[in-house]
């Protein structure tokens, strides 16, 4: 099953994506915590990781190099408001695989919907 780990301090983008992609069919796991998506990442149960840009006094960009030693092979989607030129680009040399602002409406929640979609089907080239 696909894995897809939801990780941000908003409780309510948390419901809100995680409704919807439990509704397109994906096993969604939920948390505000770097610990546990650290372990997520560990036992392998999420593949593709939609991330916030702050936790408790970790920024995204301390945390996806962390993840990304957890698993290379992991597809982090950055969800943030709004980012500089400079850490966009720090960001993904860090490994991103897509940058998505947060979704407020049906246009938004299609392209993160695609994001994760294409994320997945990447993965699996990468395995074949």
């Amino acid at each position: 099953m696909q894995g897809l780990l939801i990780v941000d301090e908003d409780m309510d983008c948390r419901k809100q994506m995680a409704e919807m992609f439990i509704e397109s069919g994906y096993n969604v796991i939920v948390t505000n915590s770097i610990e546990s998506a650290v372990s997520g990442i560990l036992k392998r149960t999420a593949q593709v990781v939609l991330l916030g840009t702050k936790f408790d006094e970790f920024s995204a960009s301390e945390i996806i190099p962390l993840l990304k030693q957890c698993n290379r092979k992991l597809s982090i989607i950055l969800i943030a408001a709004g980012t500089s030129l400079p850490l966009s680009r720090k960001l993904r040399s860090e490994g991103i695989f897509y940058h998505a602002l947060k979704p407020v409406n049906a246009e938004d929640r299609a392209e993160i919907r695609q994001a994760v979609r294409c994320a997945f089907e990447s993965l699996k080239l990468q395995m074949a």
